[in-house]
């Protein structure tokens, strides 16, 4: 759940989605590397991490995060976020 929703539900206006830093990502093929991924899909996520030392002017300044369990944690108790706390497209 806390990829999911760290990954999709809106905590900082202005950004449409996250990526996660955190250890987890070693057991979980580079999940968290998500604005990466959604910026070159082709590459494998093994890679990602390369990517982002690369290219740090691009990925640094986003908002992400270290734990997912801590981003369950703001998910249930921040009033400020709800069911509907995604980004629409029209």
């Amino acid at each position: 759940a806390g990829h999911f929703i760290s990954e999709h539900y809106v905590f900082e206006e202005g950004q449409e989605t996250y990526s996660y830093y955190g250890p987890l990502n070693k057991i979980t093929f580079n999940v968290g590397y998500h604005n990466e991924h959604h910026d070159f899909p082709a590459i494998p996520g093994s890679r990602l991490p390369e990517l982002k030392k690369a290219a740090p002017e691009y990925y640094n300044h986003l908002h992400s995060y270290n734990s997912w369990t801590n981003v369950i944690f703001k998910f249930i108790f921040n009033r400020d976020i709800t069911l509907f706390s995604r980004t629409e497209r029209k």
